[in-house]
């Protein structure tokens, strides 16, 4: 069974990491700080802050879905020889899975919650009573996000706070520009309503004015009774875009699509490149409409 599996790399990873030593020696020799991060758009984050004195370990890589990724030993071989973890920390389910069984391969490691002072949304992606895990798709989380990962970074390395506060604010400059940006691309449009194929986009919506709509139902396909009803509000909202990703199937997608004369774009909440691809979701999402 993949659960007894895991149980045995976990017991082989854990013996490595007792008889490996302390990760201090490293950094007092001038080694690299060893960050690992769970999502793309936390890569970015920590290699914006981290600068050079930074080696960004990503546990889930792009094109990989979070709900269902699996790490290899490899990479929990890498992890276990971590300074930092920087997770998410907004409930998503690759973390629920892995970060108790990462923390126990390395005891000395930092865990920074990178959701720290962000007000999550509750019963997103299809999880009753659980938060939505995005939180990273709005800039204005992402400038939290990043605030957070630099007072991490300064924690385990005090000697080089002072660049991590340097790059940490060069970074929120270009984060405060992409915000403004966003917020007039949706002012500008007027957009009220934007379909997608799987909730991913609810504190983009929440903090930029408009309502996502997801085609699936608590993480499921629809139901044809609910293809119906989705292809009537678009047509009453003159939606003329259904978003997917390509972590998803994108079927039910191309059905609302097709019923309504419109056209299936993929955006991804996890794409490499932050700060490109939110600007280009988020100008996909401002022209999905016709008035």
């Amino acid at each position: 069974m993949q659960k007894s599996l895991i149980t045995a790399v976990f017991t082989v990873l854990l013996l490595m990491a007792a008889t490996a030593g302390c990760t201090d020696t490293d950094r007092q020799d001038g080694g690299e700080i060893v960050v690992a991060v769970t999502i793309p758009p936390e890569q970015e984050f920590a290699e914006r802050v981290g600068g050079d004195h930074v080696r960004v370990i990503l546990l889930v890589p792009p094109g990989a879905d979070p709900h269902t990724y699996e790490l290899s030993p490899g990479i929990l071989a890498d992890v276990a020889g971590a300074d930092m973890y920087a997770v998410v920390g907004s409930g998503i389910e690759f973390e629920l899975i892995w970060q108790e069984k990462i923390a126990a391969l390395n005891p000395d490691m930092l865990v920074v919650d990178s959701s720290r002072g962000i007000d999550l949304i509750t019963g997103g992606d299809g999880d009753r009573g659980r938060p939505d895990p995005h939180i990273w798709t709005s800039p204005k989380n992402a400038k939290v996000m990043v605030g957070n990962i630099r007072d991490g970074l300064i924690a385990v390395d005090p000697e080089n706070a002072d660049d991590y506060r340097r790059n940490a604010d060069v970074y929120l400059e270009e984060l405060d520009a992409l915000d403004a940006e966003v917020a007039g691309a949706f002012a500008e449009s007027g957009v009220k309503t934007v379909m997608v194929l799987h909730s991913s986009w609810a504190y983009l919506a929440r903090d930029y004015g408009f309502t996502e709509i997801s085609i699936e139902n608590e993480g499921k396909e629809p139901s044809p009774q609910r293809i119906e009803h989705l292809i009537r509000q678009a047509k009453d909202e003159q939606i003329q875009v259904i978003f997917a990703s390509p972590e998803h199937s994108v079927r039910s997608a191309e059905v609302i699509a097709d019923a309504i004369g419109g056209r299936v774009v993929t955006v991804s909440p996890l794409e490499e490149g932050y700060l490109m691809n939110t600007r280009h979701a988020a100008t996909a999402f401002a022209q999905s409409t016709r008035p």
